[in-house]
């Protein structure tokens, strides 16, 4: 099913039915995959009041919750006030481990104004300070999710349950990919550990499987067994494989609604293709050593991430339309307590190869067509939790854009005196998905899957774009 203003399917005949009507019936399947996927989905995703900026998505997950109020919010006010409540009246909101009513924490972050739009950062994150006028700071952001497992489902569907697609399946099913022999939604984790709900995030949810995101392994072998084993040719590997989906079709068409029948055919395929074509990509010792050493990969606290967003950049030459990495997996930003030790290892893995992939995009002339996206499912509380760490905060807390047709330079919206609630331009997660999309020249709301009768959107019918990220913005 590709993208449409409207599905409505025909009851006269089943999906069967229909592959077989058309002459060639699974084997469609794998001629689609080697078609250019822009002739098969792009025009009717594309809105043509909307002009495409960005080609690629980078998102860049921080997961755990980073804080918010010592990154990119400086808040004079809190340090005022640090080790008192929260004041009389104040709106206060339900907690993750319910500690509304504990003293307010100051920050011990140093905080400076950078470049040439004055932007404040703290010190933890010296080097993404020296990109930021190519950045937007979106210090308004807001969730439903109160929990980890609610708050990184939402940031990935859009919704704190589980079951939808998350939204680089949605920007696969809606603009495909350039690179038949890459996969054209990819996920990379910094280590081995499970990130919060698993390949949940990067689900197809209701859609077909074949949209979901391709996990890479972390390490220095991303992809395992790309070489045939010893002694198989291409041609054998070429023979098995076709006897191997030959059986497979005749399985899948008597079972014709599990999708995840055809994707499998389809992952054999693709799997064929970048046997030959993924080697070359994934091979980062053909990078320059100054290259390397500009993502920190020459460095043992910023190797792994850094060969991620290194990875993520080649890829992004090559077509890939959606790639999230994931730092921290197994939510190792959440600092509960211990702030300090928390963050100081959390920023100091993270900080170097970000601005390395913002600096890298820019000069190979990548920037402008591929958006970067930093931010985790949440912030943190003004509030102190075990004396030295900070709580879940959903009501308000930052993340950044760059590239993509973003503004760099500017900060958009505001939390209040405290950074607890987002006050000014508030941007829900509906409303970053709406911008995230519009980035890519598709409109949120044009863009359905017919799901049991029923047209669904990437936004459950919610949300708005964020325009001006395009253009100067109060903050």
């Amino acid at each position: 099913m590709h993208p449409s203003f409207s599905q409505t399917p025909d009851p006269s005949f089943s999906r069967r039915e229909a592959l077989l009507r058309s002459g060639t019936g699974f084997g469609a399947l794998a001629l689609a995959s080697m078609l250019p996927t822009s002739s098969l989905s792009a025009g009717p995703a594309l809105s043509s009041h909307i002009k495409p900026r960005a080609k690629s998505v980078i998102f860049l997950f921080m997961e755990g919750g980073p804080s918010h109020l010592d990154l990119f919010d400086p808040k004079p006010q809190l340090n005022k006030l640090a080790g008192s409540q929260l004041p009389v009246g104040y709106k206060k909101v339900i907690t993750a481990m319910g500690e509304a009513n504990s003293p307010l924490l100051g920050s011990k972050r140093k905080w400076q104004q950078h470049g040439e739009s004055g932007i404040w950062t703290s010190d933890w994150i010296p080097h993404i300070s020296t990109c930021v006028d190519d950045i937007a700071v979106i210090r308004s952001c807001w969730t439903n999710g109160i929990n980890h497992s609610g708050g990184v489902c939402q940031m990935n569907t859009g919704t704190p349950l589980p079951g939808r697609p998350s939204l680089g399946a949605w920007v696969s099913y809606g603009l495909g990919t350039e690179n038949q022999n890459l996969p054209g939604f990819v996920v990379m984790t910094d280590n081995p550990a499970q990130v919060t709900n698993g390949p949940r995030n990067w689900s197809a949810g209701f859609m077909p499987a074949s949209y979901q995101g391709t996990k890479l392994d972390s390490g220095t072998e991303p992809i395992a067994n790309l070489n045939n084993p010893k002694g198989i040719s291409d041609r054998r590997q070429r023979m098995k494989l076709d006897l191997l989906n030959e059986m497979n079709t005749q399985h899948a068409s008597r079972r014709e609604f599990q999708t995840e029948l055809e994707a499998r055919i389809e992952s054999y395929e693709l799997a064929f293709r970048m046997q030959a074509h993924a080697p070359e990509a994934i091979d980062l010792e053909s990078e320059t050593e100054e290259t390397q050493k500009l993502y920190g990969i020459d460095e043992k606290q910023t190797e792994a991430f850094g060969r991620n967003c290194l990875l993520a950049r080649r890829l992004v030459e090559r077509g890939v339309r959606f790639i999230q990495l994931y730092h921290g997996a197994g939510s190792k930003w959440d600092a509960h307590s211990a702030i300090e030790n928390n963050h100081t290892r959390m920023c100091r893995q993270m900080d170097k190869p970000v601005a390395g992939l913002i600096q890298d995009l820019k000069r190979r002339g990548l920037l402008d067509e591929t958006l970067v996206l930093w931010g985790g499912e949440f912030g943190r509380t003004p509030m102190s939790e075990k004396g030295d760490g900070r709580d879940h905060n959903p009501t308000g807390f930052t993340m950044f854009m760059a590239g993509g047709g973003v503004a760099g330079g500017q900060t958009i919206g505001a939390t209040d005196d405290l950074g607890f609630h987002a006050v000014e331009n508030r941007l829900h997660v509906h409303d970053l998905h709406a911008t995230i999309l519009y980035l890519m020249g598709i409109d949120h709301l044009a863009l359905t899957y017919l799901h049991k009768g029923r047209p669904e959107r990437p936004t459950q019918n919610e949300g708005d774009a964020y325009r001006l990220i395009t253009g100067r913005a109060q903050a």
